[in-house]
């Protein structure tokens, strides 16, 4: 039971990191705006670098991209959160009923490290080279992300067995 306990605290961890990054994504939005706009115009890469043919100017494509973001952000809080609660409803059940609820918590786990790999990690830090800038990189703490994610992902991956009285 403790390690049924443990899977579901720590995807309600992650479900209320989401909630919170919505949250500021939300109500502060420029903040964040200002980074993926940044990243997108590789304005602070090194000067002279051959990549800057890549870079995007265009204003409504750096609004789609951080819009995007946020509901990529939206959709891994609310299956997370959607995971919790069919980790919770199978608490005391068979090991069996307990490892069927755990698809939804995959998938949210599962699309959350894809952002910081995919989109952060992957496209801004190396197709838009934010590695080269000092202002606006996020490589660290979407390597921070990703790795917790995992862990949270390989603790839930490890499938229940019936417990000996």
């Amino acid at each position: 039971m403790i390690t049924r306990i443990v899977k579901l605290l720590l995807l309600a961890a992650l479900a209320l990191f989401y909630t919170l990054v919505v949250f500021n994504n939300v109500t502060d939005f420029d903040s964040n705006y200002q980074f993926v706009r940044h990243v997108l115009m590789m304005d602070t890469t090194f000067p002279g670098n051959k990549g800057m043919w890549r870079a995007l100017h265009e204003s409504w494509i750096h609004l789609a991209g951080y819009l995007s973001i946020i509901v990529w952000e939206m959709a891994v809080m609310v299956l997370s959160w959607w995971g919790v609660v069919e980790l919770y409803r199978k608490l005391r059940g068979s090991a069996a009923a307990f490892n069927g609820a755990k698809g939804i918590s995959i998938v949210a786990v599962v699309l959350g490290m894809l952002l910081w790999m995919g989109a952060f990690i992957t496209v801004g830090g190396e197709w838009f080279l934010m590695w080269q800038s000092r202002a606006w990189n996020g490589q660290e703490a979407a390597f921070r992300m990703f790795v917790i994610a995992a862990i949270v992902l390989f603790l839930i991956l490890q499938p229940e067995r019936e417990e000996q009285p």
